[in-house]
């Protein structure tokens, strides 16, 4: 399989417009048009009967205590776990592409809602954790929501788009599924996949 996420190559910074949270000279963050990029695939295998479409950042500090604190940095050696930016299953075996805004246009306060979307059904991105704590943006969110990384890391954080081709026409979930319930639905039904990889930091030292 062939993915192709128009706007972002390989290893090069992942473009404002599709981020959550860009650079701001006083106040270190505001937010961005977090709009998702387009997305289209081509080759999936003979037997595909659905896709899942996947954007996670692996770099995120498994201990945030420190996260966008005046005066501190999120040290490069701290360990680091995955945070789920965007979850799409049950995507038709029809569809391979899904158009730049289709998902998300613009940060929504408090989260978009779940379940069915415009293109296959939403899950619950980790910035219903990250932002748990935030009275006025506290909520659950699903679908998009882009790179927002802490702007006191001393790492540039990756960003993984993925489209995955499953043997399965649905993976039978509901309700607030997350990253880790995707991907243990499809173990063991996964016929092909295809990775664009973009970077992204608000840390001013390393842009």
């Amino acid at each position: 399989m062939k993915l192709n996420v128009e706007g972002i190559e390989e290893g090069k910074p992942v473009p404002e417009k599709f981020a959550f949270g860009v650079y701001h000279p006083e106040d270190h963050m505001s937010f961005g048009p977090n709009r998702n990029p387009e997305m289209s695939w081509e080759g999936a295998p003979e037997g595909t009967k659905s896709f899942v479409v996947m954007m996670f950042d692996p770099d995120v500090p498994s201990i945030a205590d420190d996260a966008n604190q005046e005066g501190k940095t999120i040290s490069k050696d701290i360990p680091r776990v995955d945070f789920f930016h965007w979850l799409l299953v049950d995507i038709p075996a029809s569809v391979s592409r899904i158009p730049e805004g289709e998902d998300s246009d613009g940060v929504t306060p408090k989260g978009k809602e779940g379940g069915p979307g415009p293109v296959g059904v939403r899950g619950v991105n980790n910035f219903t954790q990250f932002l748990a704590g935030n009275p006025d943006m506290a909520g659950t969110y699903s679908g998009y929501d882009g790179p927002c990384p802490p702007w006191n890391d001393e790492i540039v954080h990756h960003y993984h788009y993925e489209v995955h081709a499953l043997d399965v026409e649905s993976l039978e979930l509901s309700g607030e599924f997350d990253g880790e319930a995707v991907r243990n639905a499809m173990a063991g039904h996964v016929l092909a996949s295809a990775r664009v990889t973009g970077t992204y930091t608000l840390n001013p030292d390393l842009r």
